[in-house]
């Protein structure tokens, strides 16, 4: 989600609901401690220089178990941010402690923010030797050739 789209969303909600990946909520005493702007730059497994922005939002959980953070007060924070650091419209990612931290991206699914858990990629895989992935054939749409087996053919 980025950064306009998350606004957009805030400015119309009553109560400030964060769901985990697997659908049980942050617990309600949690306070966004950071609002921030990631730049990473980086070269990757071809040689490529590459750059990637980022906001940042670091969720807490402490002991006031009465605090609750409502939208008004977070589009307060990002207020008072955006005075000071330029955001941009970048990607959210959520920084979340579990076991341990984890970075995650973000959505909505009409009621509540959900954090999205993210995955590793090859952005060289040309460079690499790893096949770019592509989407299976069913043997039944394959063209057929001759010497090779068929579906029904008991060849294999």
């Amino acid at each position: 989600m980025k950064y306009s789209e998350f606004k957009n969303v805030l400015a119309t909600l009553d109560q400030l609901t964060i769901l985990e990946p697997n659908g049980t909520p942050v617990a309600p005493h949690f306070h966004v401690t950071e609002v921030g702007h990631i730049q990473k730059r980086f070269i990757d497994c071809g040689g490529t220089m590459r750059t990637n922005d980022s906001i940042s939002f670091q969720l807490y959980l402490a002991s006031d178990v009465d605090h609750r953070l409502s939208p008004q007060k977070l589009e307060g924070i990002l207020r008072k941010s955006e005075r000071h650091i330029h955001l941009g419209d970048h990607e959210i990612e959520v920084e979340y402690q579990g076991a341990t931290i984890g970075k995650y991206g973000l959505s909505f699914n009409g009621s509540a923010f959900v954090l999205q858990a993210q995955h590793t990629d090859c952005l060289a895989k040309d460079h690499c030797g790893i096949p770019v992935e592509t989407a299976a054939t069913p043997l039944e749409a394959a063209p057929a050739s001759s010497g090779c087996c068929s579906p029904g053919s008991g060849c294999c």
